[in-house]
């Protein structure tokens, strides 16, 4: 039985729905309303007699959990569990509840829509336009048959695979993991990674942020992606450098990237912010009002349905 839920995630306090789904669970619940926790000492502070928290990106650290004896279960709101520390919650008992793949849905049609964007010039057409240019035409290609790779083929690279079954695209996928009766399913081919750089014509991101996937896009991995090919980033940002990119774009060395993620966010990088074949958007994946409804009703379950971590099983997206 819990006696006091904290939550510390901030979106779900601030979006009426949400609050309304919580408040209704948890009437005395304690919610943060407009401020983002960011330090460890306000989370203690905010969390200080909770004995069951729900959380997003606030750093829960060993730290934390040492000064939170009350705190023995935790749940996850959305996606990512990079500022989670899950050795930390073993050694403390402290039970965790997450459920896998609540926003893949959300993510896996933007990740489409941006690589028909990219593909057919929308947007710097439509920025050219709305100059006054009024250009008459500019041929792009079509989706249908295009080699897509798939950087990390967990909950949201299967279902981008999903959503491509129409458009008959030859799907390679680069993954630690092995999937074989998914890639059987939907005729997808796993390759290493260098292959995955040479072949691809529409690369799409969708890995965790680990110590491994942190700046993998390089300047030099950069270099080796095909120049008519489209990079799209729906993940976390600081995988890709953005800097290398930006120069990649300038010189028309790639032909266009959509980033949904960015290193810093709120992003303030107006260099790459402002190429016409950089379409960016403010971190909108999970946001439709069908999955924030869903994410609210998961982070509730994972009050109920939680665990003992092994630590190695959230590294997924």
């Amino acid at each position: 039985m819990i006696n006091q839920l904290g939550v510390s995630a901030h979106t779900p306090c601030n979006h009426p729905v949400m609050r309304k789904i919580i408040l209704d669970s948890y009437p005395d619940a304690k919610l943060v309303d407009e401020e983002k926790i960011t330090d460890e000492y306000r989370l203690i502070e905010f969390l200080e007699g909770c004995d069951a928290a729900i959380v997003g990106f606030e750093p829960l650290t060993d730290k934390v959990l040492s000064a939170l004896p009350d705190l023995k279960i935790v749940s996850k709101f959305g996606a990512g569990c990079e500022t989670i520390d899950f050795n930390a919650l073993k050694s403390h008992g402290t039970l965790f509840g997450y459920t896998f793949g609540v926003n893949k849905l959300s993510v896996a049609e933007l990740t489409l829509s941006f690589m028909i964007n990219a593909l057919r010039w929308i947007t710097p057409l439509n920025q050219a336009m709305r100059r006054g240019d009024r250009p008459y035409y500019r041929n792009g290609e079509l989706l249908t048959g295009r080699t897509v790779g798939v950087h990390g083929c967990g909950n949201i690279g299967k279902e981008v695979i999903r959503l491509l079954k129409p458009f008959n695209c030859k799907i390679l996928s680069c993954d630690v993991r092995d999937y074989p009766q998914f890639y059987s399913e939907f005729g997808v081919t796993p390759v290493p990674f260098d292959e995955f750089l040479d072949r691809s014509e529409i690369l799409t991101l969708h890995l965790p942020k680990t110590q491994t996937t942190l700046g993998l896009y390089s300047r030099e991995v950069l270099e080796r992606i095909r120049p008519e090919a489209v990079l799209i980033n729906t993940c976390r940002g600081g995988i890709v450098d953005e800097e290398a990119l930006a120069d990649r774009l300038e010189n028309e060395f790639l032909r266009a990237a959509c980033f949904d993620v960015f290193a810093v966010e709120p992003a303030e990088n107006d260099r790459l912010l402002n190429l016409p074949n950089f379409l960016a958007t403010p971190h909108i994946g999970a946001s439709t009002e069908e999955t924030r409804v869903a994410m609210a009703k998961a982070a509730l379950r994972g009050l109920s349905e939680n665990e003992l971590v092994e630590p190695e099983k959230y590294y997924d997206n």
